[in-house]
């Protein structure tokens, strides 16, 4: 732990306003969760793996706890435990809307991400939360309809040969039927990269659910990377029927708003040089394209991103542009909107990343682009939106003594003056890294929902993904919505720690 970390939680103790980061030694009942154990590979399907879900399914939900504690103290493991609590919400939560109570399934990675990037002694804490959150879905989806997965009609799921162009053709047609059977001949023949490089498409390509769809994309996948793809049927299925929700309309044959610059988008990649990944990290080019995120519409933005991609700007500059200009929207109307054009574009980020084909590329980066603007205009029918530009931030003076915890206090009276405060730290080249784990630890201790998970963990992620001239300003437009030190703890942690006790 450094120096810096201790002193904040030192600090925040005394006064009060973390008491019960007093003792975690609570957690000390449990294996510790190292490293390497996080780390990606295969959970053998062990006989006892359907146990464990319905475990997460039918015990009542102030005694999953405890039955989950002496699991793990007989040996279940870290993957085991996170692989039943994302087939459990799979099986029992309706993907649709995808969002609301299907967060249980959403939020399964941002947890894991918490837990990976924790001290070992704190691993277990998100996913005790995920864990607790699970049974509040479920309890919602039963009193919505209680919809559980049915079995797939085996005598309609594809052979190897026919799974792939199946399943593009049922995504394409908005085919639910043919979709499931498709994603189940997918899950059992095809591989892995392939799979999700389909899956990412179709994940992008529409502008509903306010980013969702990608979320569920990426989120997925990555479990699946963890907990192994012999998982991976009921999750695909899932998402496929997660991915085709539309509302009014057929958007295969209907023109419809949330499919609009996505049809424009697959037409303008085609324009973009083929050299395009090999541009110049551009600082200037990345303001003016802020600049055009602040009030121009989608459609201005992606045609400027292909101008600056044609003239030589690296991609790098414009992911700088799409990142921060998300933050941007948090700083200037925090709330459940701004907070998911963050969460959506490092979901879209982390497409970019993972996929390899070049055209898949080039349409996750066109698509983030429409998406900024586009979360801005959803954003204007829910009141004002502030005319804040991050790139005019100022840092604002520091208190003596520990920054952090004149940062974190700053939260909760005023946001504006912790994220100036934030950027003090940043330039002044503060422990970045302690900012971070106390930044997540307030989460663990203060989180009340999902989006407290995920928000944090796209955030805090992020940052590491951008240039040095733009993270420190993207980080502290985080402060709109992370956690401050005066606000009360949550139950959970309490609850761990009573259900770990027994």
């Amino acid at each position: 732990m450094s120096t810096t970390r201790r002193r904040f939680i030192e600090a925040a103790v005394a006064g009060g306003t973390l008491a019960g980061m007093a003792d975690l030694k609570f957690l000390n009942t449990l294996p510790r969760v190292s490293a390497e154990e996080t780390k990606k590979g295969v959970v053998e399907l062990k006989p006892d793996i359907e146990p464990l879900v319905r475990l997460l399914e039918e015990t009542p939900r102030e005694r999953l706890l405890e039955e989950v504690a002496g699991r793990i103290r007989g040996g279940t493991t870290y993957k085991e435990v996170l692989a039943a609590l994302l087939l459990a919400g799979v099986r029992n939560v309706q993907p649709r809307p995808v969002g609301f109570k299907f967060h249980a399934v959403l939020v399964v990675n941002s947890a894991h991400l918490a837990s990976i990037s924790s001290p070992e002694e704190h691993r277990w804490l998100p996913i005790f939360w995920a864990l607790d959150y699970f049974k509040d879905s479920q309890a919602q989806d039963a009193q919505q309809g209680d919809w559980t997965m049915a079995p797939v009609d085996e005598a309609a799921v594809p052979d190897a040969a026919k799974a792939k162009n199946l399943f593009i053709e049922a995504m394409n047609e908005w085919d639910e039927a043919k979709a499931d059977a498709a994603a189940a001949g997918l899950a059992r023949t095809g591989k892995p990269a392939e799979v999700y490089e389909l899956f990412s498409r179709f994940g992008c390509r529409d502008f509903r659910d306010i980013g969702h769809k990608a979320i569920y994309v990426a989120n997925s996948w990555r479990t699946l990377d963890c907990i192994g793809w012999q998982h991976a049927e009921p999750v695909l299925r899932s998402l496929a029927y997660a991915l085709l929700e539309h509302g009014e309309g057929n958007p295969a044959r209907d023109d419809l708003d949330a499919d609009r610059p996505g049809k424009e988008n697959l037409k303008r990649a085609q324009t973009i040089r083929d050299a395009w990944q090999d541009g110049k990290v551009d600082g200037q080019a990345t303001s003016e394209l802020l600049a055009t995120f602040h009030g121009a519409s989608a459609d201005d933005a992606c045609q400027q991103v292909v101008e600056m991609l044609n003239r030589g700007v690296a991609p790098q500059s414009i992911w700088d542009a799409v990142l921060v200009g998300a933050g941007e929207l948090l700083a200037r109307q925090p709330g459940i909107v701004a907070l998911h054009a963050v969460t959506s574009a490092n979901a879209l980020y982390y497409a970019y990343r993972a996929n390899q084909d070049d055209s898949l590329r080039r349409l996750l980066l066109l698509q983030n682009a429409a998406f900024v603007p586009l979360f801005r205009g959803a954003m204007q029918g829910r009141g004002k939106v502030a005319d804040v530009d991050l790139r005019t931030l100022q840092p604002a003076p520091l208190a003596e003594g520990d920054a952090l915890a004149d940062i974190f206090t700053a939260v909760g009276s005023d946001r504006t003056t912790a994220a100036r405060k934030t950027l003090a730290f940043l330039q002044n080249e503060g422990d970045v890294k302690a900012y971070i784990d106390a930044a997540r630890l307030l989460v663990f201790f203060k989180g009340r929902n999902a989006h407290d998970y995920k928000f944090s963990s796209a955030l805090l992620e992020d940052y590491a993904h951008l240039s040095p001239g733009w993270r420190d300003r993207y980080l502290a437009s985080g402060v709109f919505n992370l956690r401050g030190s005066a606000e009360p703890d949550n139950q959970l942690v309490a609850r761990t720690r009573a259900a770990l006790s027994t």
